[in-house]
């Protein structure tokens, strides 16, 4: 089970650069249900993501680079890529910042997963983080790859 919550960034956190960075490409084969392939820097994964917002079911399989470049022809829209980085916050958590690129550059957002709805609901965020959109499914990646919605991009 899946359990996060999205964020708009208001500000980046200062020395954001100095923590660990990943690079991600990922693309859709299918919107409902989602399934997602995905690079990861240099480690590949088949994703499976049931329907919601806040909480959903989701499967994660690694798979080969071959497999990987064999899905790639059945992406369905754009790849959106991406750098995340891994920022520790309070509580034990972790902010995702992702910094888009290509057609989504000037979008950057922040994913928090939690370990239940009851931590979810009581999360209170940092004043780094911006708008809660959660429930906006014009933020969610799978539409952002779509490339047909216009989503507010943070220019920081």
């Amino acid at each position: 089970m899946e359990i996060e919550r999205k964020y708009l960034c208001n500000k980046l956190p200062n020395n954001f650069n100095n923590f660990k960075r990943l690079k991600i490409s990922q693309g859709y084969i299918c919107s409902e249900p989602t399934i997602r392939i995905r690079k990861l820097n240099n480690s590949y994964f088949l994703t499976i993501k049931s329907k919601g917002e806040v909480s959903r079911e989701e499967l994660e399989l690694e798979i080969s680079q071959i497999e990987y470049n064999n899905l790639c022809e059945k992406v369905e829209n754009n790849f959106v890529n991406k750098y995340r980085y891994l920022i520790p916050i309070e509580n034990n958590l972790v902010a995702e910042l992702d910094i888009y690129l290509d057609e989504l550059k000037g979008l950057i957002t922040i994913e928090v997963e939690f370990d239940s709805i009851e931590e979810c609901n009581e999360f209170i965020p940092p004043d780094w983080f911006g708008e809660d959109i959660s429930y906006k499914n014009e933020y969610k990646n799978v539409n952002l790859a779509k490339g047909s919605t216009k989503v507010a991009n943070a220019t920081l």
